[in-house]
């Protein structure tokens, strides 16, 4: 049985009790893997995590957003400060909402990619 995505409920992430591994360098928190089931969007947590690791962020801190217009989307990594490392265009997406922002924070360990609210 599908799940559905009531975006209202992303309000309810303000922590995480858990981390869940999506690659040998990154985790989601509760809050993302949420957004990733229910949003069907497990390739943008791919996307994220792949410029992550190519590009060899050495910021602690990195904001992933995603822009929707129509079915097509682009994908910005930046410092938090408007200095870009990365954007992706991305020609087709059913994402179901205009726009999405995770944060990616370094623990010395691993990439953790979480919503705001979690931060």
């Amino acid at each position: 049985m599908e799940q559905s995505f009531d975006p209202s409920e992303l309000d309810q992430f303000i922590g995480t009790t858990g981390y869940h591994r999506v690659s040998r360098t990154a985790v989601l928190t509760d809050g993302a893997r949420y957004l990733a089931e229910r949003a069907h969007c497990y390739w943008l947590m791919d996307v994220i995590v792949s410029y992550l690791v190519e590009l060899n962020i050495q910021d602690w801190f990195v904001l992933a957003t995603l822009e929707v217009s129509d079915t097509k989307g682009v994908v910005s990594l930046e410092d938090g400060n408007g200095n870009v490392h990365a954007t992706q265009e991305i020609p087709f997406t059913d994402f179901p909402l205009r726009a999405a922002r995770l944060y990616a924070n370094w623990n010395g360990d691993d990439w953790v990619l979480m919503l705001p609210s979690e931060y």
